[in-house]
């Protein structure tokens, strides 16, 4: 399935919408915990927080949304939990990211949690961008050429999660990226970098936004790439969000060695597709019934038709489709479904890089 069938779906999606259905559901003065299994200095953070206030005016009896953070394994701490909720009042909601759907894909045997069990009822894409510190920055020259012999630190929340895109990625473009494992959010890894305990980083789109873009615009950061972004024929293609940066792709057509066919390139593009164009979802636990349901796709739907919503949310999150019903239902198993080939490919590459095995 290509994006372009999952917008198509965005409108179809509209129809599911039983406005009888919805009129019966009634939130006032209630409070709904959005839970984020990350910490509150990432990118998920970002996302649910931008949402947040706008889902709250949309809901019927406009309740509060408060975000709140559970992180802890790379987010299966949390996921694991929300497999374990039910549906009580309507007002639970649980949003994942690539670094939780990667687990899953990867058969990471820390992962007790089921997508197919939980009711997405939002869902949208982002991107991601690769930056260097000032003295390693001035080196790039849209290639990784003169960047092979330098010994880079790298603040990861483990290989397994969605830092697997950039760690592949820099390893193709022949780096030497020392990945450090154990952080709680790529907010965290943002500060190592910060604090030059770390001489790489990337973030999803809405991270950089919020934050890095301060430290490229001080100086204190030099842009390499974004991962980029996938047309409707499926290539990639400059993310809109970043339209002036490089992609991936292009940097490793230009970088001696780096290929944009065969296995890695295959395997690295599978990973990318199911991480990042229906990276962040909303989901509510099992047993949630229709009509709650209802009410939470409605409101979705609501908040991206509101008179200047693409213009706020590109300077927040990035400029992404969202996918809300049906949509937001293909979009999950566009973001929870890789080859058999590409998670062979990785599963072997994490285990000769890092030790990982997945057994």
């Amino acid at each position: 399935m290509t994006i372009k069938h999952l917008a198509a779906s965005v409108a179809a999606s509209a129809i599911l919408i039983a406005a009888p259905a919805v009129a019966e559901v009634d939130l006032s003065g209630e409070t709904i915990e959005w839970v984020i299994p990350f910490s509150e200095t990432g990118g998920s953070a970002k996302w649910a927080n931008f949402f947040a206030p706008l889902l709250s005016e949309q809901l019927p009896g406009n309740p509060t949304v408060v975000v709140k953070f559970m992180p802890g394994a790379g987010s299966t701490k949390g996921a694991n939990w929300f497999q374990e909720q039910e549906h009580e009042d309507g007002t639970l909601l649980f949003g994942t990211s690539g670094s939780t759907q990667f687990p899953f894909l990867l058969g990471d045997p820390r992962v007790r949690y089921e997508y197919s069990d939980w009711i997405p009822v939002m869902a949208s894409g982002t991107g991601g961008v690769a930056y260097l510190n000032p003295e390693d920055g001035a080196k790039f020259d849209g290639s990784a050429n003169a960047l092979k012999d330098i010994d880079f630190i790298y603040g990861s929340q483990g290989a397994t999660r969605l830092d697997l895109v950039p760690l592949l990625a820099w390893e193709m473009l022949g780096m030497n990226v020392e990945p450090v494992f154990g952080i709680k959010g790529r907010g965290d890894g943002r500060l190592m970098f910060e604090r030059g305990e770390a001489t790489i980083d990337y973030q999803t789109s809405s991270a950089y936004l919020g934050a890095s873009a301060d430290l490229v615009a001080s100086g204190k950061a030099v842009p390499m790439m974004s991962w980029g972004a996938l047309d409707d024929d499926g290539n990639i293609v400059r993310d809109p969000t970043f339209p002036d940066m490089p992609t991936f792709k292009e940097v490793c057509e230009a970088t001696d060695g780096c290929e944009t066919s065969g296995e890695a390139w295959d395997a690295w593009k599978a990973f990318f597709i199911a991480g990042f164009p229906v990276q962040k979802i909303a989901f509510l636990p099992a047993g949630t019934p229709q009509d709650v349901t209802d009410a939470y796709v409605a409101a979705f739907d609501a908040v991206r038709k509101t008179d200047g919503f693409a213009e706020r949310a590109a300077q927040q999150v990035g400029k992404y489709p969202v996918f809300v019903g049906q949509g937001a239902a293909r979009a999950t198993v566009e973001g929870t479904t890789v080859s058999a080939e590409a998670k062979a490919f990785v599963t072997n590459w994490l285990q000769e890089a890092y030790g990982v095995s997945l057994k």
